[in-house]
């Protein structure tokens, strides 16, 4: 038996649908400029590739999970994304909806001096995810509805369609830049319509017939 140094928490933990199988997180993964409509959006040229940043394991939140609304900013905002569970060998496992809320005011002053994101993307519930749906290689995401709404009004709605780059696309040019295991999780870029939530708002967010999420910001 493994005798550790210190105390270990072990992985986030997220639910499979249909099962009594958890998925342990490992890595999350994060594709930005992925929807054109988007990158206009954000003010960037859509014809520029995807970037990758990521986000460390434990800001994963399971569906359902209240969310505090975190320190050092006034502009939290919302990012609806499918997201791709990995399994072994870079093959996936399965897909959720996932939110990457951001503090867009921090981002904004971290564009403007050069510098990282990980303040504006990094906090403490920064990446709800719903329960896993399993799925097989020939599973055909372009057929996927986004939506989100906040108190019930529809901020985000779109096709995975519109991607830009595919799951296959990312996945290819990620392994190129890092070691995609098993565990990790890939949200896969957002649509138009991102904007600012605040205190005591519902966050539902779901891939049309398929799962959903909800969350609280407290």
């Amino acid at each position: 038996m493994t005798k550790f140094a210190v105390k270990h928490s072990g992985p986030v933990l997220i639910p499979v649908r249909g099962s009594e199988k958890q998925f342990p997180v490992n890595m999350v993964y994060c594709v930005g400029r992925n929807y054109a409509a988007h990158a206009r959006e954000m003010g960037t040229d859509e014809r520029q590739p995807p970037l990758f940043f990521s986000k460390p394991g434990w800001t994963v939140n399971a569906a359902g999970s209240n969310i505090p609304y975190p320190s050092s900013t006034s502009d939290l905002q919302h990012e609806i994304e499918l997201v791709l569970a990995m399994g072994s060998e870079q093959n996936i496992y399965g897909f959720a909806v996932g939110v990457d809320l951001t503090r867009r005011d921090l981002q904004a002053r971290a564009k403007r001096e050069g510098r990282p994101w990980f303040s504006a993307k990094v906090f403490t519930g920064a990446a709800p995810v719903s329960k896993i749906i399993p799925t097989d290689d020939n599973f055909d995401f372009s057929n996927l509805m986004l939506e989100l709404s906040v108190n019930g009004e529809v901020r985000q709605s779109a096709s995975c369609r519109d991607m830009i780059w595919s799951p296959a696309d990312i996945i290819r040019n990620l392994a190129g830049e890092a070691q995609v295991k098993s565990g990790d999780l890939i949200f896969t870029g957002t649509p138009a319509g991102v904007s600012t939530i605040k205190k005591e708002d519902k966050i539902h967010a779901e891939i049309n017939g398929v799962v959903g999420l909800d969350f609280t910001i407290i």
